[in-house]
């Protein structure tokens, strides 16, 4: 990659990075501040801001250093490769949770309300990143391209990490077999909610509010999963190319990388126009943020009073007069 080029790929992942981490710190205060985390869905959620934060607080901040910048150790260098595979498989794996989650709410809402505590949705957030470890940790017991008994080495992500490890492990059976489930799951929500919406039998004014709030969430749930795969497929649709067809030009690579790494970024966006809770929080932070409003809002209200005593005194005195 020319120099030019290169400062301006160093430039948009410091941007992604400081959006990753403000925008997902804010969605983690907003479900606390809200008081959200006693809902399973949102524990989840919660689950997805940890690992998009941590995208941007150590993925891309790695990334750009090691990408042929520096020389360290093979193993070190391995590391630093494998974090970046357990923070996307964590953010899969939070995304399944949150669609099996959506699914049982639609599905047995009943059961669902009566049977799944919060201990549980603890639970398997603990089973996502423990799955995801595993899985991203793979290539540090022996599938890597460690070849000789050099110790030290300028390290880059394709270094150390096989093409075919990325293609045929990572994308095709720890990526795409959950997305394809994801997107069942939502089709069979919809389908269910439609059905329910048009009046199905033992439906009631009660369970349509319930079903029309599940469908609001279930939507922007739904958009969240969309965006990560137009954000993901580009980068191992490229690497499938490669491996297997023909070259693809670096910087379409490293556009893919970006965009990528974007993701982390978007998920905030999508809970403050489409989520009610988060959104209410943000709000709340964004009045306390802005004292010059605060300040009109102060002295407005201080007017009103004033006004009010104002009056109270004025009918005081009509009432002393007309004695």
């Amino acid at each position: 990659m020319a120099d030019g080029a290169e400062v301006v790929y160093t430039v948009l992942e410091v941007i992604i990075a400081v959006a990753c981490c403000l925008g997902n710190m804010l969605v983690i205060w907003a479900v606390w501040k809200r008081g959200a985390l006693r809902q399973p869905t949102f524990c989840f959620i919660v689950s997805l801001a940890v690992a998009d934060f941590l995208v941007g607080a150590v993925a891309i901040p790695l990334a750009v250093l090691v990408d042929g910048r520096v020389k360290i150790s093979f193993y070190g260098c391995l590391f630093i490769s494998c974090v970046v595979i357990v923070l996307t498989q964590a953010s899969v794996h939070s995304l399944l949770a949150i669609a099996v989650d959506r699914f049982l709410r639609v599905y047995i809402p009943l059961r669902y309300k009566g049977k799944v505590k919060l201990v549980h949705s603890w639970a398997v957030v603990a089973a996502c990143w423990a799955t995801a470890a595993v899985l991203g940790f793979t290539p540090i017991f022996g599938w890597n391209n460690r070849e000789s008994a050099n110790s030290t080495i300028v390290c880059t992500f394709l270094t150390v990490i096989p093409m075919s490890y990325m293609i045929n492990f990572n994308f095709f059976s720890c990526l795409l077999p959950p997305m394809i489930i994801m997107s069942v799951l939502y089709c069979y929500i919809f389908c269910m909610i439609y059905q329910q919406l048009r009046g199905g039998v033992g439906s009631t004014i009660k369970s349509s509010a319930y079903y029309v709030k599940e469908q609001k969430l279930a939507s922007s749930l739904a958009l969240v999963l969309a965006l990560f795969a137009a954000c993901w497929l580009p980068l191992h649709i490229m690497n499938t190319v490669q491996f297997y067809w023909s070259d693809v030009p670096l910087n379409a690579f490293y556009v893919g990388i970006l965009l990528s790494h974007a993701n982390s970024a978007v998920n905030p966006v999508v809970y403050a126009f489409k989520v009610p809770k988060i959104k209410e929080a943000y709000i709340m932070v964004l009045k306390k943020a802005l004292p010059c409003k605060r300040e009109q809002q102060d002295q407005s209200s201080q007017t009103v009073e004033n006004n009010g005593s104002s009056n109270t005194n004025s009918t005081a005195k009509s009432a002393t007069n007309l004695s």
